[in-house]
């Protein structure tokens, strides 16, 4: 799993940086260009993105994968000394997730107005029921998220005839 160099500590950005590289990873699998990782202490721990379309599971989005890996490696379900960087607001199974894994703080990208979980659509982690609470910190590196998601519907569309040809 990547480390941080030794260099300096790696801030929010360099996460999320390791994350958009695995939202390509996943748009060149065919699937919606979303990544996550996992982050404790100075080490990624668990890495994810979405892999529906490449495993036919509707679980397998980007989160999910990033905490089952974390899990698996730390050995234990409490990932509550830990922090999860996803490109795009998790929807409301993943964000459910986060608050099960007792996540410690969820850094995100992209807002996700039609179906994201964390105030847009939604709001799962800030309701106060909760008995475990999430620092949630959104809009990191927002555009650069958003960019490959407006790209990637865009192009579906086009496929389905949906969006006339520009030019």
């Amino acid at each position: 799993m990547r480390q941080a160099s030794d260099e300096g500590r790696p801030g929010d950005e360099w996460w999320m940086a390791r994350a958009l590289e695995l939202a390509r990873e996943a748009e060149a699998g065919g699937d919606v260009p979303v990544g996550a990782v996992v982050v404790r202490g100075e080490e990624i721990v668990g890495e994810g993105r979405n892999a529906r379309e490449a495993e036919g599971d509707p679980t397998a989005h980007a989160e999910l994968v990033a905490l089952r890996a974390a899990a698996a490696r730390l050995g234990r379900w409490n990932l509550g000394d830990c922090d999860l960087y996803v490109t795009l607001e998790p929807c409301a199974m993943c964000a459910g997730a986060v608050l099960l894994a007792r996540i410690r703080r969820l850094v995100y990208g992209a807002s996700d107005p039609k179906a994201g979980a964390c105030g847009s659509a939604l709001e799962v982690l800030g309701d106060r029921r909760n008995t475990h609470r999430v620092q949630v910190l959104a809009g990191m590196l927002a555009a650069e998220c958003a960019e490959p998601l407006r790209a990637f519907f865009v192009q579906r569309r086009r496929k389905r005839g949906e969006v006339a040809e520009l030019g």
